[in-house]
């Protein structure tokens, strides 16, 4: 535990500017989300354009992917998330049906089985099981968040547990660090959004 606090601490020093204001536009992005508040998306391109540059400088092709998709997203989200109806929000919190379900899983299986054959074929990644899943979960929570399902936040949290590791183990320890404080606002983002949904019902 020492060993793995002290390699941690020479990372952090390590950190480069440009990834400092990704990390913060980052969490920043995932706090607007949990309060439902349009601004995860204009302070969320900020991050994900950062990202795309520093995955691709560091081996993580999947991950480069995502943010690249991450980008086309929050520009459709954007749109989604502003559109009203009779002075109201035209979309609302809701829960996935069963229909809803089946289309995400399959959309992560097919996402995961394709960008880890990519990364296997084509690239020189060397962890292309486990980028390749993030990436996927990623891919996932995304689509559901700009629809507001409360889901979103269940494949955000799978998302950030594996990227807690291999953001660290691929030297990019301050963004590791991002992941683990995602990962707390995950399961918080979920609750507040539980909370309007139940409040919203009754």
């Amino acid at each position: 535990m020492h060993e793995f606090l002290r390699q941690f601490l020479l990372e952090f020093r390590g950190t480069t500017w440009i990834e400092f204001i990704a990390v913060v536009c980052g969490i920043s992005s995932v706090v607007f989300s949990r309060m439902e508040n349009i601004l995860v998306y204009p302070v969320g391109l900020i991050n994900t354009m950062i990202y795309i540059f520093l995955y691709l400088t560091h081996g993580l092709y999947a991950d480069a992917s995502v943010n690249f998709y991450y980008t086309v997203m929050s520009i459709s989200g954007w749109i989604l998330w502003a559109r009203k109806k009779d002075g109201q929000k035209a979309l609302v919190i809701s829960y996935s049906d069963d229909r809803d379900w089946r289309n995400a899983l399959f959309f992560f299986g097919i996402c995961w089985v394709l960008l880890f054959y990519l990364l296997k074929t084509f690239t020189d990644s060397t962890v292309p099981m486990a980028d390749s899943f993030t990436s996927a979960a990623a891919f996932t929570g995304m689509w559901l968040m700009n629809r507001k399902k409360i889901e979103n936040w269940i494949w955000w949290i799978i998302t950030d547990l594996a990227s807690v590791p291999l953001n660290y183990y691929k030297h990019l320890a301050f963004t590791s660090f991002q992941y683990f404080v995602f990962l707390v606002l995950a399961f918080m983002g979920y609750q507040s959004w539980r909370k309007k949904l139940t409040h919203a019902v009754s």
